[in-house]
């Protein structure tokens, strides 16, 4: 079926229609994202326009790719989100930026969707093992902002338990995914969690001491 790259919706549509026709109907996830780390006043300029064109921008062709086939069988829409759309933490400018957009293109595209029978949702799961957490605690601004998400309330959940998940709410077709559980109160009431966790979150000199040891490409953003 080829690959296909999130910036260039020519590439995704002509996934999409090789997997309608391998498969015989299509429901689509769209799930590219990556990261940086570092503050805005030193962000190359160069790296938010690539995060948030993959992660937010890259949704939206997915989703537009995909949506004639999912529309034949009233299918379902899944976007990765992240819990970085509800819990926004310093030195994650155009990533924490980038998954709320799709949070909230998720619930716009549901209202449009709705009377076409299209169901569409948005999965927000904690932090948990990928090749880019990796790159984030080999990052120095990274390790010192997360510590490793060894333990806390940062802590890594077991790839599994996402996934399972995710299958899930696609099998309910939920309108959002949230993982662990726990962290669903902070989902649905950000304006009032939020205060707690930026104070609790990142205590003493945590974000000026992960400023110091950032650079202006962000660390963590392959190219």
């Amino acid at each position: 079926m080829g690959r296909a790259d999130v910036r260039d919706l020519d590439s995704l549509r002509s996934a999409a229609d090789a997997a309608a026709v391998h498969f015989g109907r299509l429901d689509v996830v769209a799930g590219a994202g990556v990261g940086s780390m570092a503050p805005l006043e030193t962000l190359d300029p160069e790296v938010w326009e690539r995060v948030v064109d993959i992660g937010l921008s890259g949704v939206w062709r997915t989703f537009r790719a995909g949506l004639p086939h999912v529309k034949r069988h009233r299918g379902y829409l899944l976007a990765v989100s992240s819990m970085a759309a509800f819990v926004h933490s310093p030195l994650n400018g155009p990533y924490v930026a980038a998954k709320a957009g799709v949070w909230a293109l998720c619930d716009a595209t549901r209202l449009e969707l709705r009377h076409e029978g299209v169901g569409v949702g948005s999965a927000h799961p904690t932090f948990f093992k990928t090749p880019m957490m990796d790159d984030v605690h080999a990052d120095p601004a990274g390790a010192t902002l997360w510590g490793g998400n060894r333990a806390g309330l940062w802590k890594t959940v077991p790839l599994g338990k996402v996934v399972d998940a995710v299958v899930t709410g696609i099998e309910r077709r939920s309108p959002m995914i949230v993982v662990p559980r726990r962290i669903a109160p902070a989902a649905r009431t950000p304006g009032l969690v939020r205060p707690l966790v930026d104070r609790i979150g990142f205590r003493g000199t945590t974000v000026p001491d992960a400023i110091a040891r950032a650079n202006e490409t962000g660390g963590i953003t392959r190219r």
